[in-house]
C-alpha cells in the first residue's frame, strides 16, 4: 500500500464537543472548540488486555446490537485555496480530520461486547450510557481487530439488558485521503478574474465515497446495509465554502473568521454507504420547476458557462418518470446533484446527493459530441433509480448487490428511452450489456447473482461482485423475467415489492413473491422455480438446435472447451421462420427429441431467441447456419435487427468455445460490405477486435486488415460526404456508424480515411484555436491523426490536453495520446499517469488500458502497472488487470500472470485476476488450434485484392 499523506496537524483547532438540544421546536447549537474531558466524566480506559478475543464467525457483526440512530460531528482541517500574501507565511495544505459521534442502539442480546467497524482511525473518550436508567457504563477496554473484519470490539464491566436501549459516544481522528478513498481531497483550477492577466488559481474540495466499506474510514460505526439507521451530521468548514450532505441544511452559522459549522436535518433511515459530504466552493444550477428542488451543483466556471443545464433538465424528467412507474415518491424534499474533478466510481448513488465524475454530468456546447447525452442521460438513470433500488430498498447483503445494480441497470433502459425517445438507443443499451454479461459470464472463476454469503465476507471479496455479472447480467435476466410475466406483472409486481420494502432490506426470495403474486397465474413455471438456476448458478446455456432432426438441447456455454458441466436451466425458448409467426415453448430438461415445430420441411430457416430476450446463446446445424446467412448477404431485413447482431456475436463465441469452425463465425460478416445499421456492424467489429488482440503480432494480420479495409469501404463512402464537410446524420444509431466507419477505415489503412484524419488534424495544428472538427468526430480523428503521426501530432495533442478546462476535450485528447505506434512516447504517457497534476488517480485506469490496447504499448503497460501496482491499483484494480491482460495468449504471459497473482497483494483485483488466468489459458488453445485455419481463410478471402 502506498504511504499517505503526513499531516499538518500543527494548524488544527482543538476538537470539539456538540450539544443538541430541541426546545419548542427551535433547535439551538453550541459548539466549543476545545474538548473538556473533566466536563464529560469521561471514563478512563484501562490497558488493553494481552490475549485478543476471536472475532464473530464469518466476518459480520453480530445482530446483538442494532443502531438506530447516530448523530456525527466532522471537521476536516483542509483549505479549500492556499492564498499567497506578501511578508505571509503561506499555510500548506492540512489533510486531517476530526469529530466525534454518538450512536444510539438497541440491544437485542446480553453481551458485555460492542462490536463496530473502524478502519484507519485513532478513537479515543469513549462513553457508553443506558439509556433506560439514566447511567454511565464503565469500558474496561477497547482494541481494533488486526484482520479484514475491521473490527473495533468495546468491552464494558457488565452485560448490556436485552431490550435495553443505549449509546456509544467516542471522539476520533483520520487522515483526508489523495487516493479517492472515504473522505478525500480533489483539487482543480480555475481562473481568477482579480489578478491580471486572468490568473490560473488553484482551488481545493473535500468529498466523500463510503460504497461499499468506506463509511467505517470516515467514523467507527455499523457499517453492513442491512444496519440501517438515521444519521444526523453537523460539518465544521472553513467560511466561504458550502457543506452539502444528504439533507438540507437546519443550521448554518459561524463560528469565528476563519469557521462556520452546518448542521443538517436528520436522514431517513438508511445505510451507511449512503451517507455523504462534499465541501467546496461550487455553484448550482436549479432545475425546472418540480415538486423536488434539483440542484446541481459544479466548479462555477463550468456552472457559468452553461455546462449543466442539460443534465439539470434531464435530472427533471427522469425523476418525475420514475416517481410515476413506481409509483411511489422519490423520499427526499431535495435531490442535490455534483459534478466532481475526482471520483471513483464514474457516480455514486447517495441518499439525496449523488456524485458524478465531471464527464457523466457536464455537457459543453460546440465541445462534446452530440453523443455524450446519451452517456449523460444512462448514468443520472441509473443513479436515480437507486433513489429506490438501493436507498429504501436495500439488499440484506453485499451477495446480492445485482438487486441494486441489475434493477438500476435495467430501469436506465425504461427511463432515457422516456426521456430522450428521439436517441433510440434502448436496444445499443440493451445488446452492450448483454455482450458485456455474456463474455465475463462464459468463465469458470464467474459468480452467481446471488452468490452464497460466505463466500462475499472481505472487502476485497465485496469489490469483486460489482462487476458486469451484477449490472449486466442481473439487468437481463430481469428484462427476460418481465418478457415472460408480460410488463404490467413485472411493473405491479416491483411497485408493491418496493412500498413493502420501503425503508428496510430485502432478497431476491422475496422480490419473486411479489412478482409471482401479481402475474396471478397457475401456469408453470413459477417466478420462483424459473428464476432459480439463473441467479443461484454461474453462467449461462447454449441451445442447440437441429432443422434436420428436430431435435433440442441445451448446456452450459463455457469458453473453456474441456471443461464438464452438469447445470441445466428453465429455458423460454422463442422462435421464428421465414415462412410463419412467432411462436415458443419451454425447455427444462436437458434435450428434446423430434420436435416437429423445429424440423425445417421446405428449406426455409428457423431463428431462435427473438429480439435475445432470453439469455442464452443459440447454435445450429450447418444447413440451417448456410441459410441464415444467406437471408443475412441478400436481404438482411427480414432477420430482426437485434437478432443480426447477436447471430455475429453467437458464431463468433461459439467458435471461440471451439463449438463451430472458426470459419464460420468469419463467414457471418461477409454480409457487412452493404450493411449500414449499427448494431451488426459493432457486434462483428468488437468480435473481431479478439482476432485482432490473438493475431496482431503474427503473420494473419497483414491479411485480416486488407479483410476489414475492403469490408469498410462501403460504410465509409455512405458517410464520406459528411465526415469530409464534418457533418453528421440526424439519426443517433448513424452516428454511431459513422464513427465505428471511421475508426475501422482509418486503424486498417484506407488511404481515403488515414488523408482525412491528418488532414483535419493538421488544419487544427495549423490554426491552433479554431477546431473546425464536428465534436462527434473528434475523439476518433484525433485518434486517427496521431497514431498516423509523429512526435510532433503527440506533442501538440498533450499541450492541448494540458491546457484545457473542458472536461469533454480533455477525455477525447487523454484518449488520442495512447493511440501513438511510437513506443517512447507511450512510455513517456505511462510514466505521466504517476503525476496526478498531469494525470488524475481516477483516470489512471482508462489510461493505462487504452495504453495496453494499442499492440505497440501492450507489453509496456503491462510491466508498468507491475513496478507501480501499489499507485496505479488505488484506482479500479479488477479492470486494469481485466485490460492489459487481454491480449495474453502464450503459455510465457500464463506464467507472468501466475506469478503476479502470488506475489502482489491485489486490492479488490483477486477474482479479476482468476477470471484473466482462465481467459488466457483458453487464448492459448483457442490460438493453436486456429491460427493456420484463421490464417488460410483471410489469404483465400483477400486473393483478389492484392
Amino acid at each position: 500500500m502506498p504511504g499517505k499523506s503526513t499531516l499538518s496537524k500543527a494548524l488544527a483547532v482543538a476538537f470539539a464537543v456538540l450539544t443538541v438540544s430541541a426546545i419548542g421546536g427551535m433547535i439551538s447549537m453550541m459548539i466549543v472548540f476545545e474538548i473538556q474531558t473533566t466536563n464529560l466524566t469521561m471514563t478512563e480506559v484501562p490497558t488493553v488486555p494481552s490475549t485478543t478475543l476471536a472475532p464473530p464467525p464469518v466476518m459480520r457483526l453480530p445482530r446483538s446490537l442494532i443502531p438506530e440512530r447516530y448523530e456525527i460531528l466532522l471537521h476536516p482541517q483542509f483549505y479549500s485555496r492556499i492564498v499567497e500574501e506578501v511578508n505571509v507565511t503561506t499555510p500548506n495544505q492540512t489533510l486531517f480530520f476530526n469529530g466525534s459521534s454518538t450512536v444510539y442502539f438497541r440491544c437485542h442480546q446480553a453481551t458485555k461486547h460492542i462490536f463496530l467497524h473502524s478502519f484507519e482511525l485513532s478513537v479515543s473518550s469513549l462513553r457508553v450510557t443506558d439509556h433506560d436508567n439514566n447511567v454511565k457504563l464503565s469500558v474496561l477496554s477497547h482494541q481494533q481487530h488486526d484482520d479484514d473484519s475491521d473490527f473495533l470490539e468495546i468491552e464494558l464491566e457488565e452485560n448490556l439488558k436485552t431490550n435495553g436501549n443505549y449509546s456509544l459516544s467516542l471522539s476520533f481522528e483520520g487522515e483526508i485521503s489523495e487516493y479517492l478513498q472515504a473522505m478525500y481531497v480533489s483539487k482543480y483550477t480555475e481562473t481568477d478574474l482579480d489578478f491580471v492577466n486572468d490568473t490560473i488559481q488553484e482551488r481545493f474540495l473535500v468529498a466523500t465515497n463510503l460504497e461499499p466499506t468506506s463509511a467505517r474510514r470516515l467514523f467507527p460505526c455499523f457499517d453492513e446495509p442491512d444496519m440501517k439507521a438515521v444519521f444526523q451530521l453537523t460539518v465544521i468548514h472553513r467560511r466561504g465554502t458550502e457543506a452539502l450532505s444528504n439533507t438540507r441544511q437546519q443550521i448554518s452559522s459561524s463560528i469565528d473568521d476563519e469557521w462556520k459549522y452546518t448542521t443538517f436535518f436528520p436522514t431517513p433511515k438508511m445505510s451507511s454507504y449512503l451517507l455523504a459530504l462534499t465541501i467546496s466552493e461550487f455553484k448550482f444550477t436549479t432545475s425546472p420547476e418540480n415538486r423536488v428542488t434539483i440542484k446541481t451543483y459544479a466548479r462555477p466556471e463550468a456552472i457559468d458557462a452553461g455546462h449543466t443545464r442539460y443534465a439539470a433538465r434531464i435530472t427533471a424528467k427522469i425523476l418525475e418518470f420514475y416517481e410515476e412507474h413506481f409509483d411511489l415518491q422519490y423520499g427526499m424534499e431535495d435531490l442535490d446533484q455534483i459534478a466532481l474533478p475526482d471520483l471513483e466510481p464514474l457516480a455514486m448513488e447517495n441518499w439525496g446527493l449523488i456524485t458524478y465524475q465531471e464527464g457523466a454530468l457536464l455537457y459543453e456546447e460546440g465541445v462534446s459530441s452530440w453523443l455524450h447525452k446519451e452517456v449523460i442521460t444512462t448514468v443520472i438513470a441509473h443513479e436515480l433509480a437507486h433513489q429506490w433500488f438501493g436507498n429504501q430498498v436495500t439488499m440484506k447483503w453485499w451477495n446480492e448487490i445485482w438487486l441494486n445494480e441489475g434493477f438500476a441497470t435495467y430501469m436506465s433502459y425504461l427511463a432515457v428511452d422516456h426521456a430522450e425517445p428521439k436517441f433510440q438507443i434502448k436496444e445499443k443499451m440493451i445488446m452492450d450489456d448483454l455482450h458485456a454479461a455474456f463474455e465475463e459470464d462464459a468463465l469458470l472463476t464467474s459468480h452467481p447473482l446471488s452468490a452464497p454469503p460466505n463466500d462475499v465476507q472481505t472487502t476485497g471479496e465485496i469489490l469483486g461482485m460489482f462487476d458486469a455479472i451484477s449490472y449486466s447480467k442481473g439487468a437481463m435476466v430481469l428484462r427476460m423475467l418481465a418478457e415472460y410475466v408480460k410488463d404490467k406483472a413485472f411493473d405491479d409486481g416491483i411497485r408493491e415489492y418496493l412500498k413493502m420494502h420501503r425503508g428496510g432490506n430485502a432478497d431476491q426470495e422475496e422480490l419473486w413473491v411479489f412478482i409471482q403474486n401479481a402475474r396471478n397465474k397457475e401456469s408453470e413455471p413459477t417466478v420462483q422455480e424459473f428464476m432459480e438456476n439463473w441467479t443461484t448458478q454461474i453462467g449461462y446455456p447454449v441451445v442447440t438446435i437441429n432443422t434436420i432432426s428436430g431435435s433440442i438441447n441445451q448446456k452450459h456455454f463455457l469458453y473453456n472447451s474441456s471443461a464438464v458441466s452438469n447445470l441445466l436451466w428453465k429455458i423460454p425458448i422463442t422462435y421464428t421462420t421465414n415462412i410463419s409467426e412467432p411462436n415458443d415453448f419451454w425447455l427444462g430438461e436437458r434435450e428434446r427429441d423430434g420436435m416437429d415445430e423445429l424440423i425445417s420441411k421446405k428449406g426455409e430457416w428457423i431463428l431462435v431467441n427473438i429480439n435475445t430476450t432470453g439469455y442464452y446463446r443459440v447454435n445450429y446445424n450447418v444447413e440451417n447456419w448456410d441459410r441464415l446467412l444467406w437471408q443475412l448477404e441478400t436481404n438482411p431485413s427480414r432477420i430482426p435487427l437485434m437478432n443480426r447482431a447477436q447471430l455475429v456475436d453467437d458464431a463468433f463465441n461459439l467458435a471461440r468455445a471451439k463449438q463451430v469452425d472458426v470459419t464460420l463465425a468469419l463467414k457471418s460478416t461477409r454480409f457487412l460490405r452493404s450493411e449500414t445499421a449499427y448494431l451488426p456492424w459493432e457486434s462483428a467489429i468488437r468480435n473481431l477486435e479478439y482476432f485482432i488482440l490473438m493475431f496482431d503480432r503474427s503473420e494473419v494480420y497483414g491479411s485480416m486488415q486488407l479483410y476489414l479495409r475492403h469490408q469498410v469501404e462501403e460504410l465509409y463512402n455512405f458517410f464520406k460526404n459528411q465526415t469530409d464537410y464534418s457533418t453528421v446524420p440526424d439519426d443517433h444509431s448513424l452516428q454511431h456508424n459513422q464513427i465505428t466507419a471511421i475508426e475501422v477505415a482509418c486503424s486498417n489503412g484506407l488511404p481515403d480515411c488515414v488523408e482525412m484524419a491528418t488532414e483535419k488534424f493538421a488544419e487544427w495544428m495549423d490554426r491552433n484555436d479554431t477546431n473546425t472538427i464536428h465534436t462527434n468526430l473528434r475523439s476518433v480523428i484525433y485518434c486517427q491523426a496521431v497514431a498516423a503521426g509523429d512526435k510532433k501530432e503527440w506533442e501538440f495533442a498533450w499541450e492541448k490536453f494540458l491546457n484545457s478546462t473542458d472536461t469533454s476535450e480533455k477525455d477525447q485528447l487523454r484518449k488520442a495520446l495512447s493511440c501513438t505506434k511510437k513506443t517512447w512516447l507511450l512510455n513517456r504517457y505511462l510514466s505521466y499517469t504517476l503525476d496526478p497534476d498531469k494525470i488524475r488517480l481516477m483516470d489512471v485506469t482508462s489510461t493505462v488500458n487504452l495504453i495496453a490496447q494499442n499492440a505497440a504499448g501492450q507489453a509496456l503497460a503491462w510491466n508498468f502497472i507491475r513496478a507501480h501496482w501499489d499507485y496505479v491499483s488505488q484506482g479500479d484494480a479488477a479492470s486494469l488487470v481485466m485490460g492489459v491482460t487481454r491480449r495474453f495468449s502464450t503459455p510465457f504471459e500464463l506464467q507472468e500472470l501466475i506469478r503476479f497473482r502470488d506475489n502482489t497483494e491485489m486490492n479488490g483485483a483477486y477474482r479479476a485476476t482468476l477470471q484473466a488466468i482462465e481467459q488466457t489459458q483458453v487464448n492459448i488453445q483457442w490460438v493453436q488450434k486456429n491460427h493456420d485455419a484463421v490464417l488460410e481463410w483471410f489469404e483465400r478471402e483477400t486473393a483478389h485484392l492484392e
